[in-house]
């Protein structure tokens, strides 16, 4: 750990020295711009990037050319960590393409049909235990559906399955090296410190044995603190907002609005008549259609399209310029498109999103969970989208996946590949392969793993031209710029500085509880900024720490690892809190009376499990 150790003396400074300075209000701008979620998650990490590189190549450290400002600055984009990250990504998708996970999925239904309770526990374990070698997101895009499915079939509440579902994935996932591309970072960033590197099941125990601790609660106790939705539909639980467009060829021309909602059906509700500049409020007796009129709908996505048929109203396309009723194509699907955090159509409305003229799509619905819009007299195409907006879309399948990696939203429904099942076989051989090389040190995990993704490639259980679909351009420039930052923390100081403040603070108090606040910081930030950039920032300030109060390094690093894990407390602490918010109708509330228990519950397990491991 020499390049700590030659940094420790900054710690003393009351001040921090210019450079380090710089490198923490640079952090603090970076954490506050995740929280707010108004500015994309890829242009953050640019100009970042951008600001470390002119920083330091105009004034460059002391002791160091320009040159090297550029070398930390880029550091990220060449390292052993992102190629692992996103060679683990084309296997996980290759898993899903090849509906490898598909037979867990049916015994799992067979499991639910006899028993509700054991039907959900061995859905906890088993979601957990995939996640453990598959990031958490295509594990829970995967999973949702038939969940709900499920839910929906047996009478339980999908609100009361999919936040306990969420908890199980992501503690699966912090099980392992390879579970999450955090863990991956700060493994890697430990090792760049000079440790000796973790390996793939090192942590696995300890980890398993706080899962176990958590098991329980999730089973038994957080469905009970958690309200009671149940889905409207089999196949989604999302009503959505749409305007039927009157033509004169509609059979409802010259019907009432009760004689309207009697033809359409009671699963969808009717709300007010736009005519030109005028609104006519809901069921008004009065109101007879006309051609041009637009009505107000709400209901699932099949009901609307059923509602557009059996009315011959076609549904009004917003962002488009195709028209009312648009235009279809061979390859045109509808999709359930969810608003992620850090998601560019944060705060731009439905129209000014140009959806229609950038990829050839068109809104033709929104779903919002905490309100009925249409109540409110909505102009959909004004509507300013927020976090957890679940738009439906109708385009042609390759551009909607466009659409999702480059506006940061998550496809639902509508766009999923058909599975190759002849290849499952190669598929599930292939990641067992990567496991067993890395878990036995044959070979580091980014090679790997990268020799996974040629096998993958070559067996044609990811297709070439589709690679593209398996990476996220967020993950790739989110890990760059948190390695970077983290190289720029420690080589300014300003992790030393930090470290040697919070070694003041913590000094007088025992080891352990050191240990549990190191933790519980990790925690706390990864739940309102993301759970990268916090690794990037605590990982080497937690090693200063350590080595300042004696405590043996690796438990620190992994204290840093689990807290950045704990993401239960809000809904943008993670992507998959997102996804799970509007198919659950979850509140902001629910992740704090559910998820805040959960990471307290942890904190003391985990931070007692290491104690115990490193005889602290």
């Amino acid at each position: 750990m020499k390049l700590v150790q030659v940094r420790l003396e900054e710690s003393s400074r009351p001040v921090p020295p210019p450079h380090a300075a710089a490198a923490i209000a640079l952090t603090v701008a970076m954490f506050v711009l995740f929280a707010q979620g108004r500015v994309k998650v890829e242009v953050v990490c640019l100009v970042l990037i951008s600001l470390l590189a002119i920083g330091l190549y105009t004034f460059p450290l002391e002791g160091r050319t320009p040159a090297y400002g550029l070398t930390v600055a880029f550091a990220g984009f060449g390292h052993e960590a992102l190629i692992a990250i996103c060679s683990l990504m084309i296997l996980g998708r290759g898993l899903v393409t090849t509906g490898a996970l598909e037979p867990a999925t049916a015994l799992l239904g067979r499991l639910w049909t006899y028993s509700k309770g054991l039907g959900l526990l061995c859905t906890l374990v088993v979601c957990g235990g995939i996640s453990m070698f598959i990031n958490d997101t295509p594990v829970m895009v995967l999973a949702m559906p038939i969940l709900l499915n499920l839910a929906s079939k047996t009478g339980v509440p999908a609100s009361q399955t999919l936040m306990p579902l969420n908890a199980a994935v992501l503690l699966g996932g912090m099980s392992t090296t390879i579970g999450t591309s955090t863990n991956l970072l700060v493994v890697s960033i430990a090792r760049d410190l000079g440790l000796p590197e973790i390996g793939i099941f090192d942590f696995t125990p300890i980890a398993l044995m706080g899962v176990a601790f958590a098991l329980p609660y999730l089973w038994l106790v957080m469905p009970r603190l958690l309200p009671s939705h149940r889905p409207t539909t089999i196949d989604s639980p999302r009503r959505f907002f749409a305007s039927l467009y009157v033509e004169a060829t509609s059979v409802v021309v010259d019907l009432s609005l009760e004689e309207l909602q009697t033809r359409i059906g009671t699963d969808i509700a009717t709300g007010g008549v736009s005519r030109g500049s005028r609104n006519f409020r809901p069921h008004d007796p009065a109101i007879h259609l006309r051609a041009g009129d637009i009505v107000q709908i709400e209901g699932s996505a099949e009901d609307i399209r059923q509602a557009s048929d059996r009315t011959r109203a076609p549904l009004i396309h917003t962002g488009t310029s195709r028209g009312p009723g648009g235009a279809s194509g061979d390859e045109d699907v509808v999709a359930e498109v969810v608003v992620g955090v850090g998601s560019s159509l944060i705060g731009a409305t439905v129209r000014s999103a140009q959806i229609g003229d950038r990829y050839g799509a068109s809104v033709i619905g929104l779903y919002r969970p905490d309100r009925t819009l249409f109540h409110e007299q909505l102009d959909l195409a004004e509507e300013t989208l927020e976090i957890g907006d679940v738009l439906l879309i109708r385009g042609d399948r390759v551009r909607l996946n466009e659409l999702q990696v480059a506006e940061g939203a998550m496809i639902l429904e509508g766009a999923a590949e058909a599975p190759r099942t002849a290849l499952a076989p190669a598929a599930l051989l292939i990641v067992a392969a990567v496991i067993t090389a890395a878990g036995l040190k044959l070979v580091p995990i980014s090679i790997a793993a990268l020799a996974g993704t040629i096998a993958m490639i070559a067996t044609g259980c990811v297709k070439f031209d589709r690679v593209g679909r398996a990476l996220s351009g967020e993950v790739i420039v989110l890990v760059a710029a948190s390695i970077a930052l983290g190289r720029a923390l420690l080589e300014t100081g300003a992790a030393a500085w930090l470290g040697g403040g919070l070694a003041m603070l913590l000094g007088p108090l025992p080891a352990p509880i050191a240990l549990v606040a190191v933790m519980s910081f990790a925690a706390l930030m990864t739940n309102f900024s993301s759970n990268t950039a916090a690794a990037a920032v605590s990982t080497p300030i937690a090693v200063s720490i350590a080595m300042q109060l004696g405590i043996p390094a690796e438990a620190m690093v992994l204290a840093v690892l689990f807290g950045c894990n704990l993401a239960f407390a809000t809904p943008v602490a993670y992507q998959t809190n997102i996804l799970i918010m509007s198919a659950g109708g979850y509140q902001f509330r629910d992740y704090v009376r559910a998820g805040l228990p959960l990471v307290i519950l942890m904190v003391v397990t985990l931070s007692v499990l290491l104690v115990l491991r490193y005889g602290i």
